[in-house]
């Protein structure tokens, strides 16, 4: 049997189910009219059709329906307004969107949860009994739900200590992303290749926010050790400044930090700077392009690797 044969019979057992379900429904409401005065519908209005009787069970609670109907509707209008002001006051930075994206998410919670109490309410239910039914709700989820507790916790600790913010890029054990979400629960990161990680908020530890200051962007480049290091050094310090000006991303520096390294066929030299933690890479590219350029420009040769080979002397 092929997919589509498959799916086509799946649709017409749908079909007779719900067919069957709404015949079972109309003649519980209809089985009075239907059947009048007959043992048949005297059986099926004393039994189940009580629990299709819409049109009795409106006539007689329309008033509280309508009280629930209006009491989810406040619920779900005062919601909205106070999304609205929060949005309005957490538009400046990324800590303000954070702080915004999970009091919305707490928001909606506590929205759902008083609107179910006070719909409870208009129907009678008493307060008291509603609490300590929460109350011995809340104490099931203490032993059952340790670990969301714990994620929840985690998460308002990250907000309010202010550990990172959407659009940080943090580095967890061999993880590097950027924040996309942080919610009551978990947290969204984005790494470089679009892929999106979805990490538990009490899973979060020793996290690294690299977008607390500014990044180092560093160019490590290799001269002979025939060329004339004081004049390579003058002819950097010279075009720092232009330099500069070709990545407008750098935020300090240029600068020349000196000899890195004496290799075994190249002096190193390092062209220190510091940029965003986003944009850290691209500024290495560039940097290592701009020296490659300037070098070339002064005939100053960047060595490829080297093997001195002494060979030696045959004895006479």
């Amino acid at each position: 049997m092929n997919i589509k044969s498959k799916n086509k019979q799946e649709k017409i057992k749908l079909i007779v189910l719900s067919a069957v379900v709404l015949a079972f429904v109309l003649i519980s409401i209809l089985a009075g009219v239907l059947f009048p005065d007959s043992w048949f519908a005297n059986f099926i209005e004393s039994t189940i059709g009580k629990f299709f009787n819409l049109y009795d069970f409106f006539a007689n609670n329309y008033v509280t329906i309508i009280e629930s109907v209006t009491i989810a509707f406040f619920i779900w209008l005062i919601t909205l307004g106070l999304r609205l002001l929060i949005s309005v006051f957490t538009r400046k930075n990324s800590r303000s969107e954070t702080v915004a994206v999970i009091l919305r998410s707490m928001m909606n919670y506590l929205a759902v949860v008083v609107a179910i109490f006070m719909i409870l309410s208009a129907w009678g239910v008493e307060t008291k009994t509603l609490l300590a039914g929460a109350g011995i709700i809340g104490l099931a989820l203490s032993f059952g739900a340790q670990s969301l507790i714990e994620d929840v916790i985690a998460g308002l600790f990250i907000i309010f200590e202010n550990q990172f913010s959407i659009g940080d890029i943090i580095e967890i054990n061999d993880f590097r992303g950027t924040v996309l979400d942080i919610g009551v629960r978990v947290t969204k990161f984005e790494d470089m290749n679009g892929d999106i990680k979805i990490v538990n908020n009490s899973d979060i530890r020793g996290a690294i926010n690299t977008s607390a200051d500014l990044s180092n962007a560093i160019c490590d480049i290799s001269i002979s050790y025939s060329a004339d290091l004081e004049k390579v050094e003058k002819i950097i310090h010279d075009n720092l400044a232009s330099i500069k000006e070709k990545i407008p991303d750098i935020i300090e520096g240029p600068t020349y930090r000196g000899v890195q390294e004496l290799g075994n066929s190249a002096v190193v030299i390092r062209i220190y700077s510091r940029t965003h933690e986003k944009k850290k890479y691209q500024v290495v590219r560039d940097l290592n392009r701009e020296m490659k350029l300037l070098f070339d420009k002064h005939g100053i040769e960047i060595p490829f690797p080297q093997i001195v080979v002494h060979q030696e002397k045959p004895k006479e």
